[in-house]
């Protein structure tokens, strides 16, 4: 029985000296995917919650992407906090259209609340396989909850690891809408790059709709930084299909049990992308497009 509420499992905090990275990152850059936990006393965690973060506010994550040098993010909406997103908009309302959100949503989430999530900045809705998050959303839920948000443009993330690329492979690819893949698709990195799952993910690349995030090298890493085992599937990623890689962070790395310096994952960037026009179009081009920024 997975724990939950107050007997759920605490997440260990973010690396509270983070460094300023030797690389100096275009403007504009974008951290596709962090998340932002609390205060507690402000935005409760929810009850059903299956971990406990420490709070995580967004003063911590401004102050984190000014030592940093981004300049935009992606807010992805936590399963501790739920169905409830009062931290999500209360984020998008101060950083003043420099984010954009993922949120958590079912097809009972009135309409009225998804208009006013996608004019707060709200770009997309998120769902998970995997069982430490609670049970997966049914596939017939995820559809009815696509099709409730597809005339706004919104994408679908899908947070799947080891061999849930290949899994969920006809799934997703059934997907009309832009479709992003969390975190490298959590492969397993012993498998090789022609692992399986690997191979799949690439595969699913290639039909234009779908989109990575390069984020969680460290997740995937069986090795301590720089993480040297999974470097290579994210560059190899880059090369594959430049125009559809976006980078995260992943800050402040919940259910993490080796968490990383964030300047350390930013200078990984020029190991992933060598090249300073890769490196602008996963960290400004790309998801200025995908997630609705302007080009100011």
């Amino acid at each position: 029985m997975i724990a939950r509420g107050d007997d759920a499992p605490a997440c260990l905090p973010p690396d509270p000296d983070p460094r300023t990275p030797a690389l100096t990152l275009p403007p504009l850059a974008c951290d596709a995917h962090f998340h932002v936990f609390g205060p507690r006393a402000v935005f409760p965690f929810s009850p059903q919650r299956t971990f406990t973060p420490q709070d995580a506010p967004k003063e911590a994550l401004f102050a984190l992407h000014r030592t940093l040098g981004i300049a935009r993010g992606v807010f992805v909406q936590s399963a501790c906090h739920g169905s409830d997103h009062a931290v999500v908009l209360d984020l998008l309302a101060a950083g003043q259209g420099r984010y954009r959100a993922v949120g958590l949503l079912t097809p009972d989430t009135p309409d009225a609340d998804i208009a006013r999530y996608d004019a707060a900045g709200m770009c997309g809705v998120r769902f998970h396989f995997f069982s430490h998050l609670g049970a997966p959303t049914p596939a017939d839920d995820i559809r009815a909850v696509i099709a409730k948000v597809a005339p706004l443009g919104w994408h679908v993330a899908i947070h799947v690891g080891g061999k849930g690329v290949l899994e969920q492979y006809e799934f997703i690819a059934g997907i009309d809408a832009p479709v992003v893949i969390d975190h490298i698709g959590r492969i397993d990195v012993r498998e090789g790059l022609d692992g399986a799952a690997f191979v799949a993910l690439r595969r699913l690349l290639d039909r234009g709709n779908v989109w990575v995030k390069l984020s969680g090298t460290d997740r995937i890493s069986r090795e301590a930084y720089p993480y040297r085992d999974a470097v290579p599937f994210a560059r190899t990623l880059v090369e594959h299909a430049p125009d559809r890689v976006v980078w995260g962070s992943d800050w402040p790395h919940p259910n993490h049990t080796a968490v990383p310096n964030d300047g350390d994952l930013v200078d990984l960037i020029a190991t992933i992308a060598p090249d300073e026009e890769g490196r602008r179009k996963m960290m400004v081009d790309n998801p200025a497009r995908l997630f609705g920024f302007g080009n100011g």
